[in-house]
């Protein structure tokens, strides 16, 4: 273990979507405004990113906190069977239905649904590796996506996956479900600036205070070339460099290091195709003064948000305390219900930054449409 040697107080590279962890890089950043205004505006359908995704669950179940309950799914492994996937999505609702037909559990979840959305709340289906999604299921994705009143979608759903669901998506047989697709976003691989301040702000939130980072410039440079700017590369990367490094009580990495540390991972050998560059939700195209404005107020809103989580990082309880074994869902309320105790007034922080986030991009998107 390294993390006595570099003075961290946990890992910082594992793989683990941690919100903890989340930086905040420009295509973060519109994948993150992405998926909260897809939830909160009930666009009913989206595609997003694991981490993102994560993160953005908990910005949603922190805000839940002041009247606006949340009621959601995680869904982690989708290679299911029709049947399989509506009793999945009943147990992570915790709906109690006895009957095992499927006219009876998908009553069972319409009188959820309505009774979430005259309570004011918001249920949201998220699906994580979704580009292992079957067409059959996604058909019954885009069946379940019927739920709706007169006014909004009654579910909201967030397909999160590798850039081949993009593909899969674009399959003619899928036609039906891609029109339903209110918004989507895609990770391009980050910059050596990005990169700089990724690694920082993750050493950083394990504990990390010294002077000079493990990793110096020109080892930046390396990392960018061998891992293409891919964060999920980043971090094993890195990880692999500190595990050597405590083991030759090297305090700063070098390209020997890295050498050997990519030997290991195979990154010498594989190219690395990176992912689809979608429009970005945040940075403007230069269409007009309205739009950059609205970036401005956009970018601020998520200043605010990433500002009240970092604050409330060091609220959350210590590993021990969220457990392995929990899930998703029940890891995020354990955080969330600890911040609250200790610091309700981020709440209104949290609900006024994502209030102000929509509202802009509404307006930035309808500002869009007249020019």
């Amino acid at each position: 273990m390294y993390t006595a040697f570099y003075n961290l107080r946990e890992e910082p590279f594992r793989l683990t979507s941690d919100p903890r962890f989340f930086h905040l890089a420009e295509p973060h950043a519109a994948a993150l405004a992405t998926v909260v205004e897809a939830v909160m505006r009930r666009k009913g359908f989206g595609t997003g990113k694991t981490t993102v995704v994560h993160t953005a669950l908990q910005i949603l179940t922190e805000r839940a906190a002041n009247n606006h309950p949340i009621s959601s799914a995680f869904i982690l492994n989708p290679t299911l069977s029709r049947d399989e996937f509506l009793e999945m999505l009943l147990s992570e609702f915790e709906i109690q239905c006895t009957s095992t037909s499927k006219p009876a559990r998908l009553a069972a979840l319409q009188r959820m649904l309505l009774e979430t959305q005259r309570k004011g709340g918001t249920s949201l289906l998220l699906v994580d590796v979704a580009h292992l999604l079957t067409p059959e299921l996604l058909e019954e994705i885009r069946l379940l996506s019927n739920a709706d009143t007169y006014q909004e979608k009654l579910l909201q759903i967030v397909l999160c996956g590798q850039p081949e669901l993009l593909g899969l998506l674009r399959k003619p047989e899928l036609r039906a479900l891609r029109q339903r697709v209110a918004s989507s976003c895609s990770l391009r691989p980050l910059s050596l600036p990005e990169v700089r301040a990724y690694i920082a702000e993750r050493l950083h939130s394990a504990g990390f205070r010294g002077m000079a980072s493990p990793f110096p410039t020109h080892v930046l440079e390396e990392i960018v070339r061998l891992t293409e700017g891919v964060p999920r590369l980043v971090n094993l990367l890195c990880d692999a460099c500190l595990t050597i490094g405590c083991k030759a009580h090297r305090p700063v990495i070098d390209l020997a290091i890295i050498d050997e540390a990519a030997s290991e991972l195979g990154l010498k050998e594989t190219h690395i195709e990176p992912e689809v560059q979608v429009k970005s939700a945040v940075s403007g195209n230069g269409s007009g003064g309205k739009e950059v404005a609205g970036d401005a107020v956009i970018g601020s809103a998520l200043d605010l948000l990433i500002h009240a989580m970092k604050k409330r990082r060091a609220l959350v309880p210590e590993v021990n305390e969220v457990r392995p074994e929990m899930s998703i869902k029940e890891q995020v309320a354990v955080a969330v219900n600890a911040a609250h105790e200790k610091d309700p007034a981020g709440d209104k922080v949290i609900e006024s930054a994502v209030d102000v986030l929509v509202q802009a991009m509404k307006l930035r998107r309808t500002s869009t449409m007249e020019l």
